[in-house]
C-alpha cells in the first residue's frame, strides 16, 4: 500500500456517547491548553506529549512512534504500518507496543473543532514491574502476536489522563504525583481488554519482547548491513521463526523494517540538516544512489529532490 497520497474514503467516526463525554470534554481542554498551536509538544511529565492539528492532512505523515498510549480528545486519526490500517478517534484508544515507523493522517479536524490528542510512552520496564501486581499469578496465554491494539477508549483512562494533565499546573505534582498517576493508567490498561497483549510488552522471552530486541538493534545499525540470521541468533530464535514472528508482530520482514527506517532517516537529513540526496543516502547505508532514488520514489511517491522542495513550500505556505 502506498502511504505518500491521501486515504480514500475513511468511515465516518461516531461521536463519543454517554458517560465518556464530559471526561473527553474535560481532556480535550486540558490538551489545547498545552498545545496553543498546530504540532506536538512535550510537556515536563516524562514521556508525556500532546498534539493538535486545526486541518486534515492531504498527505500522510511518516515517522517513527515509539511504544505508546495514544488517546484522541477531539478528531481522528489513520495510522498505517506496514499493509495494516487502523482508524481511531475519541471513543477509541491505540497502543504501540513497539517502536514502529508508521505514516499517518489526520482525518478529521477543523479550526474551530482541532484536532486534539495525548500520547504517553510506555516503558517496558515499568509494564514488567505492574504486571506482577496485575497478575500475581501470572499473564494468560496469548496466541495473537502485533504490535498495534486498538480498543474501546476507557473512561477510567481518560479520567486520569485528565488527572495526569492536571498535575502541570500544581507546583510539586509532576515529581510528586504524576509518576503515581501514570502508573495507575498503565494498571487500568493492564486490566482492559487488551490488557494482556500489552503485559506481553514486560514479558521476558516473549515473541513481542524479542521483536522489540531485535528492533533496538535496527534502529541502532540500520545503516550497517544486516543478516537476518545475526539478528535471528541475537534474540536466539531460528531464522525463519524470527522472520515469521517479526512480520506478524510489525507487518513488515525485517530488510523491509530496515528500509523505512532509512528512507525516513534520509528524508529527515534532507528536511531540516540541508543534506542533498547522494550524501543522505550514503549517510543512511546506500551503496547506489539510483537504487536510493527508485525506493525513494515508491515510497513517498516522487523523487527525493522533488519531494524535499515540496515539502520545504508546504512548511513556508503553512508557517
Amino acid at each position: 500500500m502506498k502511504t505518500n497520497g491521501k486515504i480514500a474514503s475513511p468511515r465516518p467516526i461516531d461521536k463519543v456517547a454517554g458517560s465518556n463525554e464530559p471526561d473527553m470534554a474535560k481532556l480535550a481542554r486540558c490538551i489545547a491548553a498545552y498545545a496553543p498551536h498546530d504540532g506536538t509538544f512535550e510537556l515536563r511529565i516524562p514521556g508525556l506529549c500532546v498534539s493538535r492539528s486545526s486541518r486534515v492532512n492531504t498527505e500522510c505523515a511518516h515517522a517513527l512512534r515509539l511504544p505508546s498510549l495514544c488517546i484522541i480528545a477531539q478528531g481522528a486519526k489513520t495510522v498505517i504500518v506496514g499493509e495494516q490500517v487502523y482508524e481511531y478517534d475519541a471513543s477509541r484508544m491505540l497502543v504501540f507496543s513497539v517502536a514502529l515507523p508508521v505514516a499517518a493522517q489526520v482525518t478529521q479536524a477543523s479550526y474551530s473543532e482541532p484536532y486534539l490528542a495525548l500520547r504517553l510512552d510506555l516503558d517496558p520496564h515499568k509494564i514488567a514491574e505492574l504486571v506482577l501486581k496485575v497478575y500475581p499469578r501470572g499473564v494468560p496465554p496469548v496466541q495473537e502476536r502485533r504490535a498495534v491494539y486498538v480498543a474501546p477508549i476507557d473512561a477510567s483512562i481518560v479520567n486520569a489522563a485528565t488527572r495526569l494533565m492536571g498535575c502541570l499546573a500544581q507546583p510539586g505534582d509532576v515529581e510528586l504525583l504524576a509518576p503515581l498517576v501514570a502508573d495507575e493508567i498503565l494498571i487500568r490498561l493492564l486490566r482492559s481488554p487488551i490488557g494482556v497483549r500489552v503485559a506481553q510488552m514486560g514479558f521476558a522471552e516473549s515473541s513481542v519482547e524479542r521483536v522489540a530486541k531485535a528492533i533496538s538493534w535496527l534502529r541502532a545499525n540500520f545503516s550497517q548491513p544486516m543478516k537476518v540470521e545475526e539478528l535471528a541468533e541475537l534474540v536466539h530464535m531460528s531464522a525463519s521463526s524470527f522472520h515469521e514472528h517479526f512480520k506478524s508482530v510489525t507487518s513488515m520482514s525485517p530488510l523491509q523494517y530496515q528500509k523505512v527506517l532509512r528512507l525516513q532517516e534520509a528524508r529527515r537529513l534532507m528536511l531540516s540538516a540541508m543534506m542533498d540526496a547522494g550524501s543522505a543516502s550514503q549517510r543512511v547505508g546506500y551503496l547506489s544512489a539510483s537504487q536510493f532514488s527508485r525506493e525513494y520514489s515508491r515510497f513517498f511517491g516522487s523523487a527525493p529532490t522533488k519531494d524535499i522542495a515540496r515539502l520545504r513550500q508546504d512548511t513556508r505556505a503553512w508557517a
